[in-house]
């Protein structure tokens, strides 16, 4: 009896409401007009990337195929999360289908670890770059790249399945108002009337697991970069390689910043606003996206004169 009341309940919800900034209601007007600009920057400036890298063939080498990976990830990040957040700000439009609730949510656990792990294989081609020169064009090739990408999707992929799928299993008892502005797993979790603590173990140990390895061996690989060019006697030589990566650590450092602030003010809920991992949640899948190509851009010389170069073919 009990099963057949669990199961009728569960079929009941077939969509969530989205309830953004509950007790801050005055940040959607706020946030609405930067929240836009960045999100067309974001689409902008990856899609001008990826375009410049496709057309020009003296960008078809492994390091841009792989910041042609990154964007791609951006893109896709941007587009499962803003527009329906903007959707909620300008317009109220709240409900998002039971289905298209939990493919969001395993889109953004996915690609937030895909993008985790591409920043850890860009470390590591800067490191082999800086500290093996001479070895660089053969370990760094297309099929390096092709393989790189495959370990990406397949590791993300299948460990952050579960991730939707245990939560998808859960009986909702007629609760279906979120409180967020995504279909955070915790979030949407916490409207069921099961236990959750294997969601919540596995969520804990996929995201630490993940996103924690691979943020120690980018600390190691800029660690040994570091000491390399710190060696480098060349005139130069030392400024260029910093330069080189600066920018790629300086954008890591931003994506892992974010992890961790996010974290910490859900650890401490008493302390802060419910509504401050919220924002922080939704900044997260908009301003990484929308810095990543403009850094790489404006530092990489090669990109930035293909962009021109296209520019002067166009018009």
């Amino acid at each position: 009896m009990t099963d057949l009341h669990n199961s009728t309940v569960f079929t009941e919800v077939s969509d969530f409401l989205l309830n953004c900034f509950v007790r801050s209601p005055s940040w959607k007007l706020w946030l609405s007009p930067p929240l836009t600009l960045l999100f067309l920057l974001a689409m902008g400036a990856n899609a001008t990337l990826l375009i410049t890298i496709r057309l020009e063939a003296s960008l078809h080498e492994p390091m841009y195929h792989l910041l042609s990976f990154l964007s791609l990830l951006d893109i896709v990040l941007c587009l499962t999360v803003i527009p329906k957040v903007l959707l909620i700000f300008w317009f109220d439009l709240r409900p998002i289908s039971f289905y298209a609730c939990f493919l969001q949510m395993y889109i953004m656990n996915c690609f937030l670890a895909m993008e985790s792990c591409t920043f850890m294989i860009m470390a590591y081609d800067r490191y082999v770059a800086i500290c093996h020169p001479l070895r660089y064009p053969s370990i760094i090739t297309d099929q390096f790249v092709t393989k790189a990408a495959m370990f990406i999707v397949g590791r993300n992929v299948l460990l952050t399945l579960p991730i939707p799928t245990l939560s998808a299993r859960l009986s909702y008892c007629g609760k279906n108002v979120i409180e967020n502005c995504i279909c955070a797993n915790m979030s949407v979790s916490r409207l069921s009337c099961d236990d959750v603590a294997i969601n919540r173990l596995y969520q804990f140990a996929v995201g630490w697991t993940l996103l924690g390895s691979d943020l120690i061996l980018i600390f190691l690989s800029y660690t040994l970069i570091l000491r390399a060019v710190l060696r480098l006697k060349a005139e130069g030589a030392v400024a260029k390689a910093l330069s080189t990566c600066g920018s790629h650590f300086i954008l890591i450092l931003f994506f892992s910043t974010i992890l961790l602030v996010l974290v910490l003010t859900h650890v401490a809920k008493k302390k802060v606003s419910p509504d401050v991992p919220v924002l922080l949640n939704v900044l997260h899948h908009v301003i990484p996206a929308a810095l990543n190509p403009i850094v790489y851009g404006v530092r990489t010389q090669e990109i930035k004169q293909g962009i021109q170069r296209l520019l002067k073919k166009w018009w």
